[in-house]
């Protein structure tokens, strides 16, 4: 069954993977999805970035089948997720949730249940367990069981699980949460490899940097809607050419300098107080030196001054108003369903 929905779903590499009209949840009086629209090109790693809350593990859970829209339609492969639901999860992969069956049970008996339960035979079953745990390194820990293992090991077998079928749409919602960088390095280059062999990612992530490394196109949703979306690339472009990076001598200065700049430059900033930092979008060039005539007159002297080109933290700080959280609690804790819903 696998293997058919496999051949009907992965089309050719011009046809959508993901297309979503008007998507609308709403729980409660909070309208959690707000017309929320995506193309998702197969073939190709679609990234979606939003803060705490934003909408975007909802709509996830809505392409997967896993919550029924209250507006708009959805198709994956051309099918719709209401109505073939059950086609629609044959073709798709979801990682999100702990990938075990037993907490006693080694990380090579939960792989091989979940083999044997998706169809395949005992012995195909012992070998593709074996692939994964040495594709994501967890040999050494094979043995072991599911209890002992630490978050970072649990996040790389969530993965392996749903990728043993290798489905033609995998989604990845916040995949390498919790995981060193050097895991996380080679996180990334499985999921390059996933693509390159033949699936389609969409993945959402709280790392920008993940999203810039990853992502062929991205989307950016804030209380509920698409307010951007573009490869990384033009997101970058659509913010300015450059930014403008500050650091006071005094580390007091922060506040009273990141008014000045905002008031100078009529543009949002970000401040990084553990640096002592601020950065802000910048178009014009010629109005830094009334900034630094602005900053003197106030008393405040730098240590720091840069220009840059833009990176998608100032992007998203730009199109939203504010800065993407450091940790996307309600998104990643799944131990309050309701959280994890309107996420």
């Amino acid at each position: 069954m696998i293997n058919e929905f496999n051949r009907h779903g992965a089309k050719s590499q011009g046809e959508w993977a993901v297309e979503a009209n008007g998507l609308v949840k709403i729980f409660g009086d909070n309208r959690a999805v707000d017309g929320v629209d995506l193309k998702v090109r197969a073939g190709t790693i679609y990234g979606v970035l939003g803060p705490n809350g934003a909408g975007k593990t909802t709509t996830i859970r809505m392409l997967a089948t896993l919550l029924k829209p209250d507006g708009g339609s959805a198709k994956i492969f051309g099918h719709d997720v209401t109505k073939e639901s059950q086609i629609v999860r044959q073709l798709i992969g979801v990682t999100g949730q702990y990938a075990s069956v037993d907490e006693s049970l080694s990380a090579t008996e939960n792989l091989i249940i979940f083999s044997r339960l998706l169809g395949l035979g005992r012995a195909e079953a012992k070998r593709k367990a074996a692939e994964l745990l040495e594709e994501f390194g967890l040999t050494e820990a094979a043995k072991r069981p599911l209890k002992n293992f630490s978050g970072g090991m649990r996040r790389r077998l969530d993965l392996a699980a749903s990728l043993i079928a290798q489905p033609p749409l995998i989604f990845l919602d916040e995949p390498t949460t919790g995981l060193d960088p050097r895991t996380r390095n080679q996180m990334w280059d499985t999921i390059r490899r996933l693509v390159k062999t033949g699936s389609t990612v969409l993945l959402t992530t709280q790392y920008l940097d993940e999203a810039d490394q990853l992502a062929d196109r991205i989307a950016v949703i804030d209380r509920g809607r698409v307010v951007a979306e573009g490869t990384a690339d033009e997101l970058k472009a659509s913010v300015g050419t450059s930014s403008l990076h500050l650091r006071p001598e005094n580390s007091q200065d922060i506040e009273k300098a990141r008014q000045i700049v905002e008031r100078v430059l009529q543009v949002p900033t970000s401040v990084n107080a553990e640096a002592s930092k601020l950065t802000a979008p910048m178009d014009d060039a010629d109005r830094v030196t009334d900034l630094l005539i602005a900053l003197r007159e106030a008393g405040i002297h730098l240590t720091e001054m840069s220009v840059q080109k833009p990176t998608l933290d100032e992007v998203f700080l730009t199109i939203t108003g504010h800065g993407l959280p450091a940790e996307d609690e309600a998104e990643t804790k799944g131990s309050d369903k309701k959280k994890e819903a309107v996420g």
